[in-house]
């Protein structure tokens, strides 16, 4: 844990080599990613932080958490941890942090991942922004039942998870949920665009994607091919939007060729 100005930001960390750091997404936290990191702390130091609002991180209800404030925020979390130069990849709305902050720093970026990013508007509209539009958000949960279905709808398979694990994000989920709600409708009236951005990234990019994303279109795929005609494209087959959950060793592979390869 470290203190960030007024926020205690938490993180896990480990192994030793050029730093990655690793942004979960929206009502998500740094425990998405051991799975997924345990294979790149062989040759790498991996660092995956809580963002504020989010996990064990500081909620603070009066701060804006929008993705430009973000992303700010988070260069203060990295100079607080003392990294130069770093590896960044991220999950949906920590893809779209993860790529604007590659935008505003890129002289910090060695490379960039961006893992069912979040921001790409003219991307096909997903079953998560149909439902929106009509009022309902399944990734906000009110009952238990509720947040059974999220699972459901974030997965094709959802992974193994012991009963108790679920009891404690269950609860977690239900208690940030208003929390999280507002968060939500700051993201929303922000509409930040990485789409718009993607021209300005310079760094070494890999894009991986689950095919059935019921969340964020597959289709944001081919616009990212277009807009950033250098990067490595992977879709996975039969996989949701959390790859590095559902699918860690294989899409940990991915990432670990990707960065051998630069």
């Amino acid at each position: 844990m470290i203190e960030v100005e007024k926020y205690l930001i938490h993180y896990l960390e480990g192994g030793q080599g050029e730093t990655i750091l690793l942004l979960h997404g929206f009502g998500a936290n740094k425990d998405n990613w051991p799975r997924f990191a345990e294979p790149l702390t062989e040759n790498y130091h991996v660092v995956a932080v809580d963002l504020p609002g989010f996990g064990e991180s500081s909620k603070i209800d009066a701060d804006l958490y929008n993705i430009e404030s973000q992303v700010k925020r988070l260069n203060r979390i990295i100079k607080t941890l003392g990294l130069k130069k770093f590896h960044i990849a991220g999950n949906s709305m920590g893809g779209a942090i993860s790529g604007k902050y590659a935008v505003d720093y890129p002289d910090k970026v060695l490379s960039l991942a961006l893992l069912n990013t979040a921001g790409i508007h003219s991307a096909q509209k997903s079953e998560f922004f149909k439902l929106v539009e009509k009022g309902e958000n399944p990734l906000l949960a009110k009952t238990p039942e509720a947040f059974k279905k999220t699972i459901e709808f974030v997965f094709v398979e959802p992974p193994p998870i012991p009963g108790r694990i679920i009891d404690y994000l269950t609860k977690q989920s239900i208690i940030n949920r208003d929390f999280n709600e507002k968060i939500f409708n700051q993201l929303i009236q922000e509409n930040y665009s990485l789409e718009d951005d993607l021209l300005n990234i310079k760094t070494k990019t890999i894009v991986i994607w689950g095919e059935k994303d019921r969340v964020i279109h597959v289709s944001s795929t081919d616009i990212i091919k277009k807009r950033l005609p250098g990067s490595t494209i992977v879709v996975l087959k039969n996989c949701g939007h959390l790859p590095m959950l559902e699918r860690p060793e294989e899409t940990a592979k991915y990432y670990v060729d990707f960065l051998n390869k630069i």
